[in-house]
This record gives structure tokens, sequence and C-alpha cells, in this order.
């Protein structure tokens, strides 16, 4: 498909080696700055709010939490559920 204006992307980094994750996370944040919209569906949430603009946060299938990705990232509650810190 050419110039595709939304892609969704469902866990591009499971199974990978952590050589390859970055690199996959790097194509991610290539195709965004490109102007393609990316829906990330990713376990990694430190990788993935990272590169984010905004973030969802969904438990048992509802939305507990969303906002500004670099907010999240810092957030002490969400860094102590998902992140491990």
């Amino acid at each position: 498909m050419s110039k595709p204006r939304i892609i969704l992307m469902d866990e591009p980094s499971m199974g990978l080696s952590p050589i390859l994750v970055n690199e996959i996370f790097d194509i991610i944040q290539s195709v965004s700055a490109s102007g393609t919209t990316v829906l990330l569906v990713e376990q990694n949430a430190k990788k993935a709010l990272a590169i984010a603009d905004r973030a969802y946060v969904l438990e048992t299938g509802k939305i507990s939490l969303d906002g500004n990705a670099k907010d999240l990232l810092n957030d002490d509650s969400i860094k102590k559920a998902y992140l491990g810190e």
C-alpha cells in the first residue's frame, strides 16, 4: 500500500533481540516523522512511551489512563505499575 495515512502495529518488538527492538523503534519513529499516523500496541511501555505523542493505558479492555506520553513516562504511578521503577 503506498502512502497510508495510518498504520496499526501490534507488538512489533515481541520475540526480538534487544538490538532488533531498537531498530524497530527507530523505524516506527521514522514512519511517524514522515507524516503517517502510527497506532502502536506494545507491552514494552518504556520504549513505546519514549517515542509516542499520546498514550492510553488499558486495564481489562478499558482505558484507565490517557494523556501526553512524555507526562505518563514521568508519572510516578505509571513508573511503579508498568515500568518496573
